[in-house]
């Protein structure tokens, strides 16, 4: 069986890279994300542990 040449997948344009400082912005913008997801993680795991925390106080008491 033969492929179809129409459904062939095409070449893609390449696109000229970005100039330096836009570059350098996507760079700084995707390490500023990076950090927020970061923060984010640090602020659940602490909600936990202080949750836990109360939790455990709570059931401890007489």
């Amino acid at each position: 069986m033969t492929p179809d040449p129409a459904h062939a997948p095409q070449p893609q344009p390449s696109q000229p890279p970005p100039p330096p400082g836009e570059q350098a912005r996507l760079a700084l913008e995707k390490k500023r994300e990076r950090y927020v997801w970061y923060y984010l993680a640090y602020f659940l795991f602490g909600i936990h542990i202080v949750a836990f925390v109360m939790i455990y106080a709570v059931l401890s008491t007489k």
